[in-house]
């Protein structure tokens, strides 16, 4: 008879103030789906790390008067060393060919680009790409070596702008999560004055604070919980219309995002929102109740 009572006036309570229901519903999927956003981007930012790491290759270009046998003599160090995973020799011809396919949406910079001026080099994978400096140290002032590239460099400077687009969407959602904190407060304070009467004499015949909390409380957990739902449908939107479709040229720089991180992201949220605003709504009405 509790819970069914309790149940109803959840409903009654929601129905009642139905324009500040919609509204806090409204703040709670932005907040919502901006924090599930940003922790999708850290996934994602985590993976790529992974990828790339393991994917990278270290590039020893070589002098444009290298003769054939120091070119032939870094071969067969490069083969021997067992820091060495595999590795790749790119002559003059194969590097402007992958220069011109690079960027063949920049046809000026091709022009202006002589084939001459790219030199060979060995594409080198390393079996850990911690071992750079001592590839480095190995090879750097051998004959016929020009200069040896750490890609990690480049990867540092791109994960670095994800990594503050990741902090900017996570800034973000804390405005809007204490945005949407204040607007539960306030909610729940209209709704429980709105029924001062009600609580007043239940408070007289010696109902706890927790049942008369409850209908309050459970009020905002609703609309947390809704809140949550409209946000995991966002994020599935997002993925599906952006990353997949909109994003899928790009397949060659991001790497897929896994559907498993975004179902992930419907019980984070639901939880998320349905513990912040029974927490919040508990708090509001704890002074009320003493009043």
């Amino acid at each position: 008879m509790r819970l069914k009572y309790v149940l109803s006036e959840v409903f009654v309570g929601l129905w009642r103030n139905v324009t500040m229901t919609i509204a806090m519903i409204i703040t709670m999927t932005v907040s919502l789906t901006l924090l599930g956003a940003s922790v999708l981007l850290y996934r994602q930012v985590n993976h790529m790390k992974d990828v790339y790491y393991q994917q990278v290759n270290v590039s020893i270009f070589l002098k444009v008067d290298i003769q054939n046998d120091q070119r032939e003599a870094l071969q067969t160090s490069i083969g021997a060393d067992p820091l060495v995973k595999s590795y790749t020799y790119v002559n003059k011809d194969d590097a402007w060919k992958n220069f011109t396919e690079l960027f063949r949406e920049a046809p000026d910079l091709v022009a202006a680009t002589k084939a001459d001026s790219l030199p060979a080099s060995f594409r080198i994978k390393l079996n850990n790409i911690d071992d750079f400096d001592k590839i480095k140290e190995s090879y750097t002032g051998k004959p016929g070596v020009d200069t040896i590239k750490d890609p990690r460099e480049v990867l540092a400077r791109v994960f670095s702008v994800l990594e503050s687009l990741q902090k900017l969407a996570l800034i973000i959602a804390i405005v809007q999560a204490a945005a949407a904190l204040m607007l539960v407060v306030n909610t729940i304070q209209v709704a429980a004055y709105s029924k001062r009467r009600e609580v007043a004499v239940m408070k007289l015949v010696g109902a706890s604070n927790w049942f008369i909390q409850a209908p309050f409380v459970l009020e905002a957990v609703a609309a947390g919980v809704f809140g949550a739902l409209l946000a995991y449908v966002a994020l599935v939107c997002a993925k599906h219309f952006v990353f997949d479709i909109q994003l899928k040229s790009l397949t060659a720089v991001l790497t897929p995002m896994p559907w498993s991180d975004v179902h992930l992201m419907l019980p984070v949220l639901a939880a998320a929102g349905a513990a912040v605003s029974a927490v919040t709504g508990w708090f509001a009405l704890r002074f009320y109740l003493k009043a």
